[in-house]
């Protein structure tokens, strides 16, 4: 009898070890958030400025089989600063997990020094710089001054006002019923023509010019009244 109950004691112990040594390894959530911390720090790479990553806690109710190579991704449109969502994905086994994330961009931006009246083109003692995180600001904030030089506002703006590419004007370069030369060039070709503009255009914009024949094309607006057309 005693033999038989020793014999069970051993199974017993046995069991939990047995089961701990079949059970299959689950997925470390640290390495999944040191995954989307690499993958946003890459996609802003190209940044001006300081960029800081945080990555939120993964869900600890989630058990997920451990993952040889877990894959970070974004959802279409999505923008890899600011506040926003990065993807974690397994191939094999199948399964995806999103974490919540805060990319700051720590850098100097373009701001009005005095008021700017609209339509007024800008110099640059009329603007000054100021630092702070550009990922909390809208699309298209201006980080080089020579990017707001010569530009008019579209609204006039107070002074400290962040400055915007789509809130600024480019000079023309063209302008409506100005006499214009058309150039389209190509391989082992280039051939030219006169032109009135159609309307006004600044520096890498499409205008619409009439030909001497009566004829409407687009191209693109050039420094020096020049239209450039493709064929």
């Amino acid at each position: 009898m005693l033999k038989h109950s020793t014999l069970l004691s051993a199974l017993l112990l046995a069991a939990p070890l047995a089961l701990a040594q079949t059970a299959p390894a689950r997925q470390d959530g640290a390495a999944l958030r040191k995954v989307a911390e690499q993958y946003l720090q890459a996609q802003s790479a190209g940044l001006p400025g300081k960029v800081s990553v945080k990555i939120g806690a993964v869900d600890p109710r989630l058990s997920l089989a451990a993952c040889p190579a877990p894959e970070a991704f974004q959802q279409p449109g999505a923008r890899p600063w600011g506040k926003t969502t990065v993807g974690v994905r397994c191939t094999a086994p199948v399964w995806n997990v999103f974490l919540q994330a805060q990319v700051s961009v720590l850098a100097d931006y373009v701001t009005a020094a005095v008021p700017l009246a609209q339509g007024q083109a800008i110099d640059a003692s009329q603007l000054a710089t100021v630092q702070g995180d550009i990922a909390a600001m809208p699309n298209g904030i201006i980080t080089d001054m020579g990017q707001a030089i010569g530009r008019t506002p579209t609204v006039s703006l107070p002074a400290g006002a962040p400055l915007r590419l789509d809130s600024l004007k480019s000079k023309p370069v063209v302008q409506q019923n100005q006499a214009v030369r058309i150039v389209s060039s190509g391989e082992n070709f280039s051939v030219s023509g006169e032109g009135k503009a159609i309307g006004n255009a600044g520096e890498g914009q499409i205008v619409q010019v009439r030909t001497a024949r009566g004829t409407i094309v687009s191209g693109t607006a050039r420094t020096g009244g020049i239209v450039e057309v493709a064929l």
